[in-house]
């Protein structure tokens, strides 16, 4: 739950029109426990009670690194300081997601914000149509990886993107389930700049609980957007998923790095293609599309 997971999910909680099962959370930028507590919070700013909250794996299949640890201890701070209800549901993300995809006649559509891990254990049990798509933001092809943003991270590596480093063979696993894939890769996301004109007008024009904690995570990211390198990652995936034509999407052949100084680089190759990547996407399109959301509240 870093700010840019708080935002795309954020997105589409606001889209009460949006059926939402589930939000099942996996080893990220924040810790677990403190990952689903924040996801309970928005949940419970959107008024959407229906929407089941779930832990899943706190290890990778292969462990690479974590991410910084000062990242994480400011993504695991509580989003609000409001009393949260029991959980409704105690199952394991991995265990539900294994169960739930089994159901051909309620496919579903899934939107991955971080590493790999839940899904990637959930697909080998898949029936074969009830998958109808996953939005996956990770990845890098043609532009660098982010590893050393911030420089709070020491490596070499410099081709791989966070999500897919944190558990290559996950990663690995998922584009060879042979389900659709859409992939939002630091290229596209490279494209859409948060500037602080974005904050403004977002300060402006979004209303409502779910826009407030928005607003909030945005002020805490400030510094980066003044100095121009804060980005629509995650929210890029969640507007992608909710409207496709927001990014230019290039078939291919998507295979993953596992060893060495380049484990968790994403790779296209010569084959058949299993992914859609999309290699640009429209800043106009996803601020048009974001503040909307907030704007209708």
């Amino acid at each position: 739950m870093g700010s840019d997971d708080v935002m795309a999910i954020a997105l589409l909680l606001s889209h009460r029109e949006i059926p939402i099962e589930a939000i099942t959370v996996v080893n990220g930028l924040a810790h677990v426990p403190a990952g689903a507590a924040n996801a309970r919070r928005l949940v419970q700013a959107s008024g959407r009670s229906s929407v089941l909250v779930m832990e899943g794996r706190e290890t990778p299949l292969q462990r690479t690194a974590d991410f910084p640890r000062e990242w994480r201890e400011s993504s695991d701070q509580p989003l609000t300081e409001a009393s949260l209800p029991a959980p409704a549901s105690t199952e394991r993300a991995d265990a539900w997601l294994s169960r739930r995809l089994k159901d051909a006649a309620h496919p579903v559509r899934i939107l991955a914000l971080g590493p790999l891990t839940n899904v990637a254990l959930a697909l080998p049990s898949a029936s074969p149509k009830a998958v109808e798509e996953i939005v996956i933001m990770g990845g890098a092809f043609r532009v660098p990886g982010n590893l050393g943003d911030g420089g709070a991270f020491k490596t070499t590596n410099t081709t791989a993107e966070w999500n897919f480093f944190v558990d290559p063979e996950a990663a690995s696993r998922v584009f060879r389930s042979g389900v659709p894939l859409r992939v939002v890769p630091l290229d596209a996301t490279s494209r859409v700049k948060l500037d602080a004109a974005f904050l403004a007008r977002f300060q402006r024009e979004a209303h409502g609980p779910l826009a407030a904690i928005v607003g909030k995570v945005l002020n805490g990211e400030r510094e980066m957007i003044d100095q121009g390198i804060f980005y629509a990652w995650d929210p890029l995936a969640a507007a992608a998923l909710l409207d496709p034509g927001i990014a230019t999407w290039t078939p291919a052949h998507v295979t993953m790095r596992l060893t060495g100084n380049e484990a968790g680089r994403s790779v296209m190759e010569p084959g058949k293609p299993n992914a859609n990547v999309a290699l640009d996407a429209s800043r106009e399109w996803f601020e048009k599309l974001f503040l909307q959301a907030f704007a209708e509240h």
